[in-house]
């Protein structure tokens, strides 16, 4: 009888079969050298797009602030494009300490509560002097508040061409005035009942350097003297 056990046993293993071409792939390791590299590629990716936001945002903030001649930072807004650098004056009847005498004259007007940019006040005569030449809107409202069966109630705005030396507190030069506009109301019947009308005017009036615009009523005594009732205002187009 054959001892299997022992023959078996003590011989070499078979060989390995031959590996087939679609079998598996060998598994390739990454060496630790190339995932530092990569993984180095990829945080400097990542910082480079942090230092670009952060230099667009710090470029928006500087493009939208302008330092103005006196240091200051000036919002370039749609205020600043279209508001302080805007041409115009926007007056406000000064009441008088006194009751206004029976007589025709120009409209004073109070500096305190009006506006004006780019245009000159001559007080003596009332007049607003023009210093940049253009087209400009002209409005002017005259509340009266009183009548007199002899006197129309009417405003008329009055222009000057070439007179007041073209700035505040400079001298006065008489020239000859021409009515711009001029407006009437009325106030119908008499009595205690209070009433009120307004002589109102718009134009669109093309005036030059040194030109005066004024407010001219016959009566100044039938003029309605409360805040904002009787206004005056010029504006560049």
């Amino acid at each position: 009888m054959i001892n299997t056990y022992q023959s078996s046993f003590g011989k070499p293993p078979p060989p390995l079969p031959p590996r087939q071409h679609g079998g598996l792939q060998p598994v390739v390791f990454m060496q630790p050298t190339a995932s530092k590299n990569l993984t180095w590629f990829l945080v400097s990716v990542m910082i480079l797009q942090v230092l670009l936001t952060l230099g667009g945002f710090v470029f928006l903030y500087h493009t939208e602030r302008r330092p103005s001649p006196e240091g200051k930072a000036d919002f370039q807004s749609s205020e600043k494009l279209h508001g302080s650098s805007r041409t115009l004056a926007r007056m406000t009847l000064e009441k008088p300490s006194q009751p206004a005498l029976r007589r025709s004259g120009y409209l004073q007007w109070d500096l305190k509560h009006s506006v004006r940019r780019n245009i000159n006040y001559f007080y003596r005569s009332s007049c607003l002097t023009i210093l940049q030449p253009g087209d400009y809107l002209v409005l002017s409202r005259v509340t009266f508040s009183r009548r007199d069966p002899h006197t129309p109630l009417a405003s008329s705005v009055k222009l000057r061409r070439g007179g007041g030396g073209g700035g505040d507190g400079g001298e006065e030069v008489e020239e000859e005035e021409t009515v711009a506009m001029r407006a009437y109301c009325s106030l119908a019947g008499s009595g205690s009942d209070p009433q009120m009308c307004t002589a109102s005017q718009v134009e669109v009036m093309s005036l030059r350097r040194g030109e005066q615009l004024s407010v001219w009523v016959e009566d100044l005594s039938l003029v309605d003297y409360t805040h904002t009732a009787t206004t005056f205002g010029v504006y560049k187009l």
